[in-house]
């Protein structure tokens, strides 16, 4: 007697939950994720084998190869009071809507004398246009008194919460990269940090071999 044959059915998965997990995971990650700061500039970074992450919390000066200094101001807070201090301090006259505008735009570049005019255009300005914060000549460094007006942002706090970067382009000359140095020591900040490419230690050198000996 020949065996029944079972009448062969299609497999249906139920997938509705599988799918409402994957949605909240995704919706997790692009509220958790934070971005990249934005870069005023792109510039060629020297390289070099140090393997330290760059804080995202920080304040950055950016030097191109022409010599145009920007500055990214680190978190909201910080960036208020600075920007609230440098208006004051230089008597800039900002009204209260430039300020809240300044406070929204990602970083500086331009003098103080183009500041309003700055503000009051419809769209950005893209970085090409502009002139850079002045740095070069030591009779108009306006670096040294938007560092100055960091300074005062973090007054009556661990002056190690101030994370300064200094990102400058590898074909930049040495005398651009002394003005913003002159900055710093202006308002008695002797400590900062470079942004470079990582790149692997040489091999045999003593980097290289302690590499080697935590592995």
């Amino acid at each position: 007697m020949s065996r029944a044959k079972i009448p062969r059915k299609s497999t249906h998965i139920d997938m509705t939950a599988m799918c409402d997990v994957a949605f909240l995971l995704l919706s997790f990650f692009i509220l958790a994720t934070k971005t990249k700061p934005p870069e005023a500039v792109a510039v060629m970074t020297p390289s070099s084998v140090s393997t330290k992450v760059a804080k995202e919390e920080a304040i950055l000066v950016t030097l191109t190869k022409e010599g145009k200094v920007f500055l990214l101001l680190g978190d909201k807070t910080h960036k208020s009071a600075i920007i609230d201090d440098i208006n004051t301090t230089k008597a800039l006259g900002l009204t209260s809507a430039e300020l809240a505008k300044l406070k929204k735009t990602d970083f500086i570049g331009v003098p103080f004398n183009q500041l309003k005019s700055f503000l009051d255009l419809s769209t950005p300005l893209p970085p090409n246009q502009m002139s850079g914060i002045p740095c070069a000549d030591s009779t108009n460094n306006e670096l040294t008194d938007w560092i100055h007006s960091v300074v005062n942002a973090y007054k009556g706090e661990n002056m190690d919460n101030l994370n300064l970067l200094v990102k400058g382009d590898n074909a930049a000359k040495y005398p651009a990269f002394k003005s913003i140095k002159v900055s710093f020591k202006k308002n008695d900040i002797y400590k900062f940090k470079v942004v470079t490419n990582s790149e692997a230690a040489p091999p045999g050198s003593e980097l290289a071999n302690k590499a080697l000996e935590k592995k």
